[in-house]
């Protein structure tokens, strides 16, 4: 299925633990890859994807923190997840969306118990 779906010119890129099998499937399909490397042989096989085959970036802890961190995209990372912070803080609250769902259900429980 992995080979149909990188096959079918839908994919701009592929996410991959760059598994042997999978990174040289992308590879023979020109997907460009995003590595994220778990285990045995998955590293080095990363490593060649970005820094040998130039065909792919490995996902690495500090540049994913410096870009949640650090510069304009960090800063709009943050102006977003408050709002997100603020609108979970509502649905809870008394009166909130998630707390009117909650007494329906309940109500609605209990209307079917009686």
């Amino acid at each position: 299925m992995q080979v149909e779906i990188l096959a079918s010119g839908k994919v701009g890129c592929f996410f991959t633990h760059c598994g042997w099998n999978s990174t040289i499937e992308a590879l023979s399909l020109g997907i460009p890859m995003v590595a994220f490397p778990q285990w045995t042989d998955q590293p080095p096989n990363a490593k060649l994807v970005e820094d040998v085959w130039r065909a792919g970036v490995r996902v690495t802890v500090e540049r994913c923190l410096r870009e949640v961190m650090e510069g304009e995209s960090g800063r709009e990372m943050k102006r977003s997840v408050e709002k997100w912070r603020e609108l979970a803080v509502l649905a809870v609250s008394e009166g909130g969306s998630s707390d009117q769902s909650l007494d329906e259900f309940v109500a609605r429980v209990k209307s079917v118990s009686s």
